[in-house]
């Protein structure tokens, strides 16, 4: 007993100097990372972390309830589709036809109505939102410089920097694009509880608006120019802009950095449904109207579904592209397999939401549960490839 004791002790003096050390060293989010994450029998975030974080809500107007298709749900899965849902942990899956629910599967205890995380698939709904200021007259453009609301991205290389770099990706920074390592900016940026001293902190390394580099801190930086140039938090600009507007059902959840500083994760972590989700793709299908109403300027939206970098033509501004065949498809991506996948030419919106992708680097440009999901569904219509 009295060896148990001591052993007690040494463990409890051993993790309180573990804290110190962590604290001095400025990593103490890592505290936040093993209690939400690890503790949860995690190895990175997932699909309903959102419950342990400060969050704020987006609120409904009036719902536009999607309507179903005469063919609502008359075809089965296919058996690959099946498959691919059951081993990657499919939650939803949702195929909108000519702007009606075509079929749409729940699994894993989820419904219509849950919510999950969005995860990247936000940095779509940031880009719409920049569109949304230009168009209202609070940024001048795509191409203001961002050192105009940062200052402190005034010096050097860092004051080419533009807003449309932002949006596309493009900024030039030293972000390290790392989910799985606990000690880089990634996962600083997901468990610090101040966004912008970790975003204020990043270096233009690079020459700016030159080339695609995948950087969820682009998108953060993005948010807080949006803020600044509107005086609005984004949770607020995205509800009033989109939010209700586009008759989405349910109140949707938007991760913050703590409640003190008050700035959403912005890169990520809307937590909502497939049908709310998709939206946002019908947006960009119909050229920014809804319901008659311009709700986004049209010329922002193609530009915002071409490639910006001829080398790099799976990227526009906030939006993936690619093509299959004789289709075109745009489409919004968030970590583990969440996605809103759009042909506007065959009037066609595809959501899956699920606890992975498969196989494939973390920030691959496409991974190959993506063709399954577009192929499959297009079976399903009658329409192979």
């Amino acid at each position: 007993m009295k060896y148990l004791k001591k052993l007690v002790k040494w463990v409890a003096i051993l993790l309180a100097l573990l804290i110190v050390v962590l604290y001095i060293t400025d990593t103490d989010y890592l505290i936040k990372a093993v209690r939400t994450i690890y503790l949860n029998g995690h190895t990175t975030a997932y699909l309903e972390d959102y419950k342990h974080f400060d969050n704020k809500p987006l609120e409904v107007g009036t719902p536009q309830p999607w309507p179903n298709h005469k063919d609502y749900n008359t075809v089965k899965v296919t058996k690959k589709l099946q498959q691919t849902n059951t081993n990657l942990g499919t939650i939803a899956y949702v195929i909108i036809k000519n702007d009606s629910v075509w079929f749409e599967k729940y699994y894993d205890g989820f419904d219509e109505n849950s919510k999950s995380n969005s995860f990247s698939m936000a940095k779509s709904y940031v880009s719409a939102m920049l569109g949304k200021a230009i168009m209202e007259g609070h940024i001048e453009s795509l191409d203001q410089p961002v050192c105009d609301f940062i200052p402190e991205f005034c010096e050097g290389k860092a004051a080419k920097m533009t807003v449309g770099d932002l949006s596309s990706m493009s900024s030039g920074t030293n972000w390290d694009e790392r989910y799985y390592s606990p000690f880089s900016i990634t996962t600083r940026a997901y468990f610090d509880d101040d966004l912008t001293k970790v975003m204020t902190g990043l270096k233009v390394v690079n020459e700016p608006g030159q080339a695609f580099k995948y950087a969820s801190g682009d998108t953060q930086m993005l948010a807080i120019v949006i803020e600044r140039a509107t005086g609005k938090n984004l949770y607020d600009y995205l509800t009033e802009s989109f939010w209700k507007p586009m008759g989405s059902e349910n109140q949707a959840l938007w991760q913050l950095d703590s409640e003190d500083h008050d700035l959403v994760k912005a890169y990520c972590c809307i937590a909502s449904n497939a049908k709310d989700f998709a939206r946002m793709g019908k947006l960009y299908k119909d050229h920014g109207k809804w319901n008659g109403k311009q709700l986004l300027d049209s010329s922002f939206i193609a530009r915002s579904i071409t490639p910006r970098f001829k080398e790099s033509p799976q990227y526009g501004y906030g939006w993936w592209l690619r093509k299959m065949g004789d289709k075109s498809f745009f489409m919004m991506r968030g970590h583990l397999g969440q996605y809103v996948i759009v042909e506007p030419n065959d009037n066609v919106i595809i959501v899956r939401l699920g606890h992975s992708k498969g196989a494939g680097d973390a920030v691959a440009t496409f991974t190959p549960d993506i063709t399954t999901y577009i192929e499959e569904a297009y079976k399903m219509l009658g329409d192979d490839f």
